[in-house]
């Protein structure tokens, strides 16, 4: 199986749209996915997700399956903390809690990185916890049962299908480091996804066992071929 992993065009929040920038990112991702085709797609029910996601299944007229639980505003009131500002934010772009998600004292602690002191009070345990019961069920009906020895997944049936998910940054940057079994604080400080950011993980076996790799994360070569500016969000040309 591949699995393609696509956060939306360029929003506005509130409301809860794509701008015509966003509209546009959200077209040119579709003309690349028709070069290959996919199997099955699934989106968040966020509307800047739905409306990143349509012109994808217009092209290989598929009917989207809405998964709620991928909705951002879950993993928001879940994996944020309130700044000193009072400001709420991600706890890994967060400068008081940026340099300890980095830190080696919380990869000491790895898979149970929540428990740290620092983040009483905070709903990460919940959060992440959450995040990892839905996504193993969701690799478990694609075929794929996790297996926390391996560190990977015992396949259960072949899958040669090519499924997309449309959704977002933070939520994405939790349900990445699921798939992939690798510590969220460490993941969600090195690695980042950009509008309509175009990650596809491989989930290939091998004697019935499969560790997915990362092909690529964030590729944005769909929005450099179309004209399109090519800019993490849209403040730093890259």
């Amino acid at each position: 199986m591949l699995l393609y992993y696509i956060r939306h065009g360029d929003p506005t929040y509130d409301p809860d749209e794509l701008t015509p920038l966003g509209k546009r990112q959200a077209e040119a991702v579709a003309r690349r996915l028709s070069q290959y085709g996919l199997d099955e797609i699934y989106v968040s029910s966020s509307n800047r997700a739905q409306e990143t996601c349509r012109p994808t299944c217009e092209i290989l007229k598929k009917v989207p399956v809405t998964l709620d639980w991928t909705n951002e505003k879950y993993a928001w009131r879940q994996l944020t903390v309130t700044e000193a500002s009072g400001r709420l934010n991600w706890g890994y772009a967060a400068p008081e809690m940026k340099k300890l998600f980095a830190s080696e004292e919380l990869a000491r602690l790895r898979f149970d990185w929540y428990r740290h002191p620092a983040f009483e009070g905070t709903k990460f345990e919940e959060g992440i916890k959450r995040i990892q019961k839905e996504t193993w069920a969701f690799l478990e009906a694609q075929g794929y049962v996790f297996d926390a020895e391996r560190g990977g997944y015992i396949e259960k049936f072949p899958n040669n299908k090519r499924i997309a998910l449309f959704a977002h940054q933070g939520f994405g940057l939790a349900f990445l480091s699921v798939v992939l079994n690798a510590p969220y604080p460490h993941f969600s400080t090195h690695f980042d996804i950009s509008h309509t950011g175009f990650s596809v993980i491989d989930f290939s076996s091998t004697d019935g066992i499969v560790i997915p790799k990362m092909l690529m994360l964030s590729n944005d070569s769909h929005l450099y071929r179309e004209g399109i500016p090519t800019r993490y969000h849209n403040y730093l040309n890259i």
